[in-house]
C-alpha cells in the first residue's frame, strides 16, 4: 500500500509572556501552521538559532530577559541570512505611536492585534509568507528583480509571479484577488503639450500616491509609462472600488504648476477579480483589467470599470463610505488607536446597524438597538 502523503505546514515562532495570549494565537492559527512557542525574547532568539524551520516571527514588544525591540534587533542584524530576513510580526497590546514606529524602524514587517480574528490572522501570515517565498524564487532562479530602479515599484515580472501565488491560495481558500489597471488619462497630450519631462514628474506622482494607499501585502507595478497595476489578495471587487474612488479624489486634488500653467490630471481604473471574472491566470486578470480601462479612456477618461461596466459613483460613494469606515476603524482598533476610533464612533454604529438588528432578530442577546440608534445619528 503506498504512503499517504501529508502535507509540512509552515512552521511559525510565538513569543509572549502571557500564556493566555500564546494559546489564543496558537488556537487561531495551528489549522495551517507548525507552532513554536516561547515565553521571553530570549528564548525566542535561541529557538531561531538551533531551529530552521521557522518561517515567521509573531512577538510581542513587552516581555522579561529580552523584549521585543531586542529580539527584532537581533533578527534584523543577525549574521546568519535565513534569520536577518524573516518576517517579523508585532503582536501589538497598548503601545503608543512612538513604540510601534520604533518598532517598524528596526524592520518590522507587520502588526496584528491580540484581539485579531482568526481569518484575519491567517491571511496575514500566508501573505508574508508568500512573499518571502517569491522573493527567494526569485533570486536562486537569477530571473528579473523584484524592484525596478527606475520606479521603485515591483516588476511586472514579480507581479505576475506573485500574483500566480496568490491566485493558488484564493482557489484553495476560496477567498477573492483583484486586478487594478490605472491609467493616467489624456498621456500623449501630456507629453506632447508639455513635454516629457513633466509627464515623467506626473507618473512619479501617481506611483507616491498608490504607494502610500495600498496593504502592505498589495503589489504595484509600473506596467507602462502611464499605466500601473495594482494586485490585491484577499480583496473583493467593491474593495477595489472603494481603493479607486479615493485614488480619483487625490488625483483631482493635485494641480502641478508649470510655467505659470496650472496643470490638473485625472485617471481611469479598470478593475477585474476571481469572483466575477472567473480568471485561469494572473494574466488573463491583468489583460481583462486592461481591457476595461480601454472602455473607459474611449467613454471619456476618469471613471472606473469593473465587470458591470461603468460603475456609479454617486451609487459607489454611498455604499463604499459604510464600508470604509468600518474597515478603517477596525484597522485603527488593529494598531491600538482606540481613541481615533471613538471621534468617529457614532458613524461606525450607524454602518453596524444592519448587522445588530439581524443579531438581535436571530440570536436575541438583548442588544440596546434604540441606544445604538440614537448613538448613531449624533
Amino acid at each position: 500500500m503506498a504512503e499517504e502523503e501529508t502535507e509540512v505546514l509552515p512552521k511559525i515562532l510565538i513569543v509572549d509572556d502571557s500564556r493566555m495570549v500564546r494559546a489564543s494565537l496558537i488556537k487561531q492559527t495551528r489549522h495551517r501552521f507548525q507552532i513554536r512557542e516561547e515565553s521571553n525574547g530570549e528564548a525566542g532568539w535561541e529557538a531561531l538559532l538551533v531551529d530552521p524551520a521557522i518561517r515567521i516571527v509573531l512577538t510581542d514588544l513587552g516581555m522579561p530577559v529580552l523584549d521585543g525591540f531586542g529580539l527584532l534587533e537581533r533578527i534584523r542584524s543577525s549574521k546568519m541570512q535565513r534569520i536577518q530576513e524573516l518576517p517579523v510580526v508585532i503582536i501589538s497590546g497598548d503601545e503608543d505611536d512612538e513604540a510601534r514606529q520604533h518598532a517598524l524602524d528596526l524592520g518590522a514587517n507587520d502588526f496584528v492585534s491580540k484581539g485579531a480574528g482568526c481569518a484575519e490572522m491567517t491571511a496575514r501570515l500566508e501573505s508574508l509568507l508568500n512573499l518571502t517565498d517569491t522573493r527567494r524564487s526569485l533570486a536562486l532562479s537569477g530571473e528579473n528583480p523584484i524592484i525596478d530602479p527606475a520606479s521603485g515599484l515591483a516588476t511586472p515580472a514579480y507581479l505576475n509571479h506573485n500574483g500566480e501565488q496568490h491566485l493558488a491560495q484564493a482557489r484553495r481558500r476560496q477567498t477573492a484577488i483583484s486586478v487594478m489597471m490605472v491609467e493616467i488619462d489624456h498621456y500623449e497630450q501630456l507629453i506632447e503639450w508639455h513635454g516629457s519631462h513633466v509627464a515623467n514628474l506626473i507618473t512619479g506622482k501617481l506611483a507616491k500616491i498608490l504607494a502610500s494607499k495600498v496593504r502592505r501585502e498589495d503589489t504595484i507595478s509600473q506596467i507602462s509609462g502611464a499605466r500601473f497595476a495594482v494586485l490585491s489578495p484577499n480583496t473583493a471587487i467593491t474593495g477595489c472600488c472603494a481603493f479607486a474612488l479615493r485614488l480619483q479624489k487625490a488625483m483631482e486634488k493635485l494641480v502641478l504648476t508649470y510655467r505659470e500653467e496650472r496643470i490638473r490630471i485625472t485617471v481611469t481604473v479598470g478593475i477585474s477579480g476571481s469572483e466575477t471574472d472567473g480568471a485561469q491566470s494572473v494574466e488573463s486578470l491583468i489583460a481583462t483589467a486592461a481591457e476595461r480601462v480601454r472602455r473607459g479612456i474611449a467613454a471619456g477618461g476618469n471613471r472606473i470599470v469593473d465587470s458591470e461596466g461603468e460603475v456609479d459613483k454617486v451609487a459607489a460613494e454611498s455604499f463604499v463610505s459604510q464600508m470604509v469606515s468600518i474597515d478603517h476603524a477596525l484597522l485603527q482598533l488593529r494598531i491600538g488607536a482606540q481613541e481615533d476610533v471613538m471621534e468617529r464612533l457614532p458613524e461606525v454604529i450607524a454602518a453596524m446597524m444592519p448587522l445588530f438588528n439581524l443579531l438581535e432578530d436571530r440570536l436575541h442577546f438583548g442588544i440596546p438597538l434604540g441606544e445604538l440608534e440614537n448613538y448613531g445619528r449624533r
